[in-house]
């Protein structure tokens, strides 16, 4: 155990972080302070405004790692279907303190902001004195409780698109729609070109180690009319059957199995597919 620090800045963070390799980062500590470590040591970095904030740059937004899920939702630049995720975590309290590295820098697959990251082809950029990473988000997620970050690095920002699709579904399975981690998570999300489609994105959260994501699939219907896909809708949905292999949990892989599958087919339903 080195002690506890509070930088003032990134650099001095950054520093720490090299010298003292077994600090853990924290800001809000909603996840990790439930955790029962043997003599931790923390490395606090609420205070850190380089880290905070949202902000549009060249199409797409740049979100603070250390920003608040309350930030984020007051935020008119943040996408409506992010704050739908981040209205259902917990409480306003865990909201006014957690943060959207914390949110991801646990390795879980049932992250709410996680999954929209997913489905957004986010990019998480880490740092470290020996420079700058930026990693997709499904090559950051490596298996449960297992990220792409090495002992000396820090969360510093994560960045999305700025998109307006035709059409988005999200849906959060669990025994609360709030105040309750998810047991079955799903985001799709449609996007048109004239009158074909342009993009496909469909994401599922909490039903296995990482989120599901399988972009080689979702390429069957792109470029097609949506009376063409209809036409390819239940191959496009048997991929997605054939393929999953869900866990065990609060809940029976075959009962994920088939409400993951409903929620497909109602998201393709009602985008008019």
């Amino acid at each position: 155990m080195v002690g506890s620090f509070i930088p003032k800045n990134k650099k001095e963070a950054l520093d720490l972080k090299a010298k003292y390799t077994e600090l853990i980062p924290y800001s809000g500590g909603t996840d990790l302070m439930v955790e029962n470590r043997k003599n931790p040591s923390y490395l606090f970095l609420g205070k850190l405004n380089e880290l905070k904030g949202i902000k549009k740059t060249d199409g797409k937004i740049e979100i603070g790692a250390e920003t608040t899920f309350t930030e984020a939702l007051e935020s008119p630049i943040i996408p409506q279907m992010m704050k739908d995720a981040l209205i259902l975590i917990a409480a306003p309290a865990i909201r006014n303190t957690g943060t959207f590295a914390g949110n991801i820098g646990n390795g879980s697959a049932k992250a709410d902001s996680a999954l929209i990251e997913y489905g957004l082809d986010a990019v998480i950029t880490v740092e470290s004195v020996r420079g700058e990473r930026n990693i997709p988000i499904e090559d950051f997620y490596l298996g449960r409780k297992h990220i792409d970050l090495n002992e000396d690095e820090i969360i510093t920002k994560i960045t999305i698109p700025d998109i307006h699709p035709d059409f988005y579904s999200y849906e959060k399975v669990g025994g609360r729609k709030a105040l309750a981690i998810s047991r079955i998570a799903f985001l799709g999300i449609l996007e048109m070109e004239s009158d074909k489609i342009k993009s496909i994105s469909v994401s599922f959260g909490a039903v296995s180690e990482k989120i599901i994501r399988y972009k080689d699939v979702e390429k069957m219907l792109i470029g097609l009319t949506k009376e063409e896909a209809k036409a390819k809708k239940d191959e496009f949905v048997k991929a997605y059957e054939d393929r999953m292999q869900l866990t065990e949990g609060r809940v029976s892989a075959d009962y994920r199995k088939k409400v993951t599958i409903k929620l497909l087919k109602e998201f393709l339903k009602n985008g008019g597919i």
